[in-house]
């Protein structure tokens, strides 16, 4: 899917950025291409998804979108095409590493372990590892799943975290890996898995993309903390640093806040204090 960019609006700060004759790597590419990558996860609502139009949405995905303006800004260039990229648990971070896409706007928690293989923007959100199941087979906790099955999708922290609580706690459960999350619900609705393990912000996600959420029953209690940042390509400190001035700016503007509102503005609780501090904390001056 290819889309071209218009009427970008940017933070003043950008104006400033390097002329483009001066900029290297993931720069230097989108300048003599014309052409900027945005991989994505088409099935994990509201980060980064389908909608019904066929069109990539989400809140990473928007977050994605404002570092394509602060792009084409300190390339004074408004004629970028935005190519969007399909990735799944397996392929996010090879893309990034061979070349295939040049930032990952999903759901992504940013480890030291990944840090091998990439690099990472400053924090975009957090939330943590939680349980769904069938509402009228409630699975409360960690504790729930003895002799149960519980799926996750393989390839995430999620299945890392899942299965250490089970081991910390001495609980017995059968824990069954899919490729993507709607895998796993549709396995919860056909009764062929007793919960879904998943970043909680997935399964809200999932619940309200669902047509049928009233079902699913959500625990919130999280068993994992699980920070997320847009992973970029290793040792590119200037598309890392661009990137970065433009989440600084959403963060200190309070802009940030009307990209959370647009998609978990229906949820029935305010923004989290944690998500607040995270804000606030990289807000980071100029």
């Amino acid at each position: 899917m290819r889309l071209i960019l218009a009427c970008m609006a940017v933070v003043a700060m950008l104006a400033s950025q390097p002329a483009a004759a001066q900029v290297q790597g993931t720069l230097e590419r989108i300048r003599e291409t014309g052409v900027i990558r945005l991989g994505f996860r088409p099935s994990e609502p509201p980060m980064s998804f389908v909608d019904q139009n066929g069109r990539p949405a989400g809140y990473s995905v928007d977050i994605c979108m404002q570092i394509v303006a602060g792009v084409a800004q300190a390339l004074k260039r408004n004629d970028l095409t935005v190519e969007f990229i399909g990735v799944d648990s397996a392929t996010r971070f090879s893309s990034l590493a061979d070349d295939q896409i040049d930032i990952l706007c999903g759901s992504t928690t940013k480890t030291l372990s990944r840090r091998q293989i990439v690099d990472f923007t400053q924090l975009t959100f957090v939330t943590g590892g939680a349980l769904m199941s069938m509402n009228d087979t409630r699975v409360g906790g960690v504790q729930d799943l003895k002799a149960k099955r519980v799926g996750v999708v393989h390839g995430t922290t999620t299945i890392g975290s899942l299965n250490a609580v089970l081991e910390k706690t001495g609980v017995a459960a059968e824990v069954i890996t899919f490729d993507l999350a709607k895998q796993g619900l549709d396995a919860l609705r056909a009764g062929e898995i007793d919960a879904f393990a998943s970043d909680q912000v997935v399964l809200i996600g999932l619940a309200l993309t669902s047509g049928d959420g009233s079902n699913f029953y959500i625990t919130e209690q999280m068993f994992s903390f699980e920070p997320f940042a847009l992973a970029v390509r290793r040792n590119d400190a200037d598309f890392r640093l661009l990137a970065d001035t433009v989440l600084s700016s959403l963060y200190r503007s309070g802009n940030i806040r009307e990209i959370y509102g647009r998609w978990f503005g229906g949820l029935p609780f305010d923004m989290p204090q944690l998500l607040q501090a995270l804000y606030q904390l990289n807000a980071t001056p100029e």
